[in-house]
């Protein structure tokens, strides 16, 4: 590390701790030259795979633009803003650990989309009428009967059965 002041390329790092939130180490630096002290930070490049939208065209992701889409679905919903930030922060985690350069949209829209079921089910509706470009009222019938079935059959893993426990004790 060049020092910031005399520009000599010699530094030895006084001190280290973790900052933000763990994500980056700040050093305390002193030039062997000048003698000054500097500060600097150092944290994790990862880099977030490229989109590959329907027409073959490549993007670089934006998380604001994950993070709008999913507001606007949130719009008037009472999920609370750190729930959210928690779901956009699974979903860069899950986009970062594939390992991918390149991950087409549609996968990042199915992402998006199981996050926003686990939200809120009127948001994953509304996400899901514009991003499956829904036509007419009966696709809307179709999303909301197949989100029944999930529901319920969610609903039916998570109930505890009390028939091995009838049929198990001896009396």
């Amino acid at each position: 590390m060049h020092c910031p002041f005399c520009s000599h390329e010699e530094t030895k790092v006084i001190d280290s701790r973790l900052a933000g939130d763990g994500m980056q180490i700040r050093r305390r630096r002193q030039c062997l030259d000048c003698n000054e002290r500097f500060t600097t930070f150092e944290s994790a490049e990862l880099v977030m795979p490229k989109l590959v939208k329907n027409d073959s065209t490549r993007q670089p992701f934006d998380e604001n633009k994950l993070r709008n889409s999913m507001m606007r679905a949130l719009e008037k919903r009472p999920v609370p803003s750190d729930e959210l930030e928690e779901a956009v922060a699974r979903l860069i985690h899950r986009l970062r650990t594939m390992g991918e350069r390149e991950v087409p949209s549609r996968l990042v829209g199915d992402l998006v989309m199981e996050e926003l079921r686990a939200l809120d089910e009127i948001a994953y509706v509304r996400f899901a009428s514009v991003y499956r470009r829904f036509q007419d009222v009966t696709e809307f019938e179709e999303e909301i009967k197949r989100l029944q079935r999930i529901s319920e059959t969610a609903a039916s893993r998570e109930q505890m059965s009390l028939l091995p426990e009838l049929f198990g004790k001896k009396k």
